[in-house]
């Protein structure tokens, strides 16, 4: 009894001085920079379709309509230059949606516009945050000195960096039918006389947000990411401006550019019609531009740095 008191006091022993080597071992995380990693979620859209049964409060997360959630898809490279400081380039998939049809708001409701669009965006960004490097005991009673527990690292980071993308705002003609790129229709009388210039499928972004993530075994790590991306455009959805005149877009462009330009329900009288003195009505908010979101899950994968052999030099 006595031998095996003195067992486990020694085990015990062993077990908290190796715990103690091991919780924080300075430069431990320079064998651990580079991580690759792939996410699955979801995307939002705010701006100047659908939002909620209320009157628009400038794009805020509030006016979020999650009935016309969709899907989001990426993949990332992370190298860390500290223990709290990564560089990350991202690649994401994304399909964003608005729709008057879906809110109660009368004069969005009325409007009835609608759209949707894929967006694809790579992105550079700089992330700030904690990461711990605690790890498990390295002794067991079975085997003792040999590696028994997995290590598990929790790391809370927020980022902010800047990308391009792509996208191309398609609608329905009263929410049905066919699927028809908005763009080439110049809604809004882009590039005819007395109206706005044409705009382009690309545009900046600047994605600002945090991470969780939990790495098992300094090897494969599981998270949850929030992303909200300011942009530089307010065409994600083609709609921006004031109307312009269908028959200028029927003769000029074509028939279905007036119909999709403007199907209201005509449940307000003269809410598409100039004012009386002849400035066009009101058909989106542009002192605001678009802005969309993704909340997704992380799956990575960390890559060890590989020792450096040493160099045995002649003494002759």
């Amino acid at each position: 009894m006595n031998r095996f008191l003195l067992f486990v006091l020694i085990y015990i022993s062993f077990s908290f001085l190796g715990f103690s080597q091991n919780f924080t071992r300075p430069g431990e995380w320079k064998k651990f920079k580079k991580e690759v990693f792939v996410t699955a979620g979801t995307s939002s859209f705010l701006g100047d379709l659908g939002g909620r049964n209320r009157v628009g409060t400038d794009y805020s997360p509030v006016d979020l309509d999650f009935s016309t959630t969709r899907t989001a898809f990426g993949a990332g490279f992370r190298y860390k230059l500290d223990r709290w400081i990564n560089v990350t380039s991202t690649f994401n998939y994304l399909i964003v949606r608005g729709n008057d049809a879906l809110t109660a708001e009368p004069y969005r409701n009325n409007r009835n516009l609608n759209f949707k669009s894929n967006i694809f965006e790579a992105a550079v960004r700089v992330e700030l945050g904690f990461q711990s490097t605690r790890v498990g005991n390295r002794y067991g009673i079975k085997r003792t000195l040999s590696n028994r527990m997995s290590n598990k690292n929790h790391a809370l980071f927020a980022f902010v960096g800047i990308g391009g993308f792509y996208y191309n705002p398609k609608g329905q003609l009263n929410g049905a039918g066919a699927w028809v790129k908005l763009r080439p229709l110049r809604t809004e009388g882009q590039g005819l006389p007395g109206g706005p210039k044409r705009y382009s499928n690309y545009s900046i972004s600047i994605p600002i947000g945090g991470f969780y993530k939990l790495t098992i075994n300094r090897k494969w790590s599981i998270g949850l990411e929030f992303s909200w991306r300011k942009t530089f455009t307010d065409y994600i959805d083609d709609v921006s401006g004031r109307y312009y005149d269908p028959n200028v877009l029927a003769s000029s462009v074509s028939v279905q550019s007036a119909q999709m330009s403007d199907p209201h329900l005509g449940l307000i009288p003269g809410h598409s019609s100039p004012d009386a003195q002849g400035v066009a009505a009101q058909r989106g908010d542009n002192n605001q531009k678009d802005t969309y979101t993704s909340l997704q899950v992380t799956f990575g994968y960390v890559i060890k740095q590989k020792r450096k052999r040493a160099r045995l030099r002649s003494k002759f």
